[in-house]
């Protein structure tokens, strides 16, 4: 589209904006009618680690929302010479998991637990037996019993519990309500209903029956939205809370909120039945959309959880991936600058992910770990970001960032080798998005070997979750009724070019070779955790 042609849908109201909440960054994305982004907003943030629990504090949330909301208008107004004053549709997307759980009269009652928190295993462990189906230590469930075997007293006082994403919808228009996705994390979804599984809430209140709290477990849920429904539309005071500039229009149609596996899903195309794709950034998640069942739980180290219209699916999900890396990237621009240097961040960045192809394959003898915090898939609650070499390692710069790629998927090489050995699941498609793959050659070559299967990135790999958050809310307002893997297919990603890469084996055997380091070098991992605080 022409500028001008952008720039009169903006000014005519027909824009239509995504926003997702990520670990260390909260992205809008506004798109025009042909659902290409046309102007971006971003925020900065950090988790921060509060008596023991990761949280971000709601004031974060709400400043975070407006800077980055802030930063789209600027965006808008330096590329087309408007201001951003009316949205046909808006859609906001989040970190899945967590707990956010609130009282009678709306307040929140403890700080916000995010997915980072691996403080909820007992729970994890005696809901998964309970419901004979997996329930990870992130899902929120897991978050409010835990709460409850710790005789935590505000848990009498919950009346409503939902995901950060559920919770910024609720504040932009007073609906409680949730994408299925999103829903997805929270607690167990029935795929022939489209809801919570009913027979699971059953045996959750029989649970805790000797509780005697004033709520059932069904009363506490916010309501659960397939892709394409109302969601409602953005209030008077929504609009002012999003803009306290004041310009923005109340009554934008908004998208059933949804999690970042969902938005991962619809930003890479795979939310139809035997595809699949990996999200990889600051944690790093692979999903497939399944033909059946899986044939046990595993103990929850693999989710089960749905696209955006409700089909299932299997997620093998690890906590950490590029951070750790991120630092790295930081020490060396400082060393730089020490030396009277400068260069651009990206080049620095995109200098050192090609480096790694040239490093052994086996990345030779380096063994990082990228642990900032703990890692469910390998049995660690808490992390401790180590550098080990062997006695005759290769120390070079490739072989280094090679090695911090490698332990960036070895989490998640853990959970997707009981996809591929134990439950033997297809794919015909394996799509990648996130930071992961900013320099595509690099992070496909490294992707598909790990995981030893071909991996293919999108033109639009680096929009990622926010503008799959987009694609939700033009979903709603143009998809007439069609099924949402097909309108994304003949709507969005009919001209889209896809670069393939099928893993070569002399990679394959290197990551083994890796992995096999990495396993048995989780020892080492622990013992830190033992005794460095």
């Amino acid at each position: 589209m022409t500028t001008e042609a952008i720039k009169s849908e903006i000014e005519s109201g027909s824009a239509i904006v995504g926003i997702e909440f990520g670990s260390t960054r909260i992205k809008a994305v506004l798109i025009a009618s042909d659902n290409a982004p046309v102007a971006q907003g971003s925020h900065t943030w950090e988790n921060s680690l509060v008596d023991g629990i990761w949280t971000y504090s709601e004031a974060e949330i709400i400043a975070g929302l407006q800077s980055a909301y802030a930063d789209l208008k600027l965006d808008v107004k330096e590329k087309y010479g408007v201001t951003l004053k009316k949205l046909r549709a808006l859609g906001i997307s989040a970190m899945m998991h967590g707990y956010l759980a609130f009282g009678k009269d709306d307040t929140l009652l403890v700080p916000f637990r995010t997915w980072r928190n691996t403080i909820t295993g007992a729970a994890s462990e005696q809901l998964s037996a309970l419901f004979g189906y997996p329930i990870p230590e992130r899902w929120s469930i897991s978050h409010l019993y835990q709460a409850i075997l710790n005789n935590e007293p505000h848990v009498k006082d919950v009346a409503f519990f939902t995901t950060l994403a559920g919770f910024i919808h609720w504040k932009l228009t007073g609906k409680k309500v949730l994408g299925i996705g999103d829903a997805s994390g929270m607690f167990p979804i029935d795929t022939s209903t489209k809801g919570f599984n009913k027979d699971f809430i059953a045996k959750f209140d029989t649970l805790v029956a000797d509780k005697k709290f004033g709520w059932k477990l069904a009363d506490l849920f916010p309501k659960v939205l397939l892709a394409g429904e109302d969601a409602g539309s953005v209030t008077a005071d929504g609009a002012k809370l999003l803009d306290p500039a004041g310009d923005l229009e109340a009554g934008a149609r908004m998208a059933p909120p949804e999690g970042d596996a969902g938005t991962g899903m619809t930003a890479t195309n795979s939310v139809a039945k035997r595809t699949g794709n990996v999200s990889a950034g600051t944690s790093v998640f692979a999903m497939v959309v399944l033909e059946k069942d899986l044939s046990k739980a595993y103990n929850g180290l693999i989710d089960l959880v749905t696209t955006p219209d409700g089909a299932l699916v299997a997620m093998a999900h690890a906590n950490n991936c590029m951070g750790e890396f991120d630092h790295w990237v930081s020490l060396f621009d400082e060393v730089i600058k020490a030396t009277g240097g400068t260069v651009d961040k990206g080049t620095l960045y995109g200098t050192l992910l090609k480096s790694a192809l040239s490093g052994d394959k086996d990345c030779g003898g380096l063994l990082p770990f990228n642990y900032l915090s703990g890692e469910s898939i390998t049995g660690l609650s808490e992390g401790r970001a180590l550098f080990v070499r062997t006695q005759h390692a290769n120390f070079t710069m490739a072989n280094f960032i090679r090695a911090q790629l490698c332990t960036a998927l070895g989490a998640l090489r853990t959970g997707m080798d009981i996809l591929f050995d134990k439950e033997a699941v297809k794919i015909d498609s394996l799509t990648g998005h996130g930071g992961f793959f900013k320099t595509a050659e690099v992070g496909l070559a490294i992707m598909s070997a790990a995981l030893h299967t071909p991996v293919s990135a999108l033109e639009t790999a680096g929009e990622g979750g926010p503008w799959g958050m987009a694609l939700l809310a033009s979903y709603l307002v143009n998809g007439n009724g069609a099924p949402l893997a097909e309108w994304l297919e003949k709507s969005v990603f009919a001209q889209s070019k896809k670069t393939t890469v099928a893993p070569k084996q002399d990679d394959v055997e290197g990551f083994n070779a890796f992995f096999a380091r990495y396993t048995k070098g989780l020892a080492i991992e622990r013992t830190a955790i033992e005794n460095i605080e």
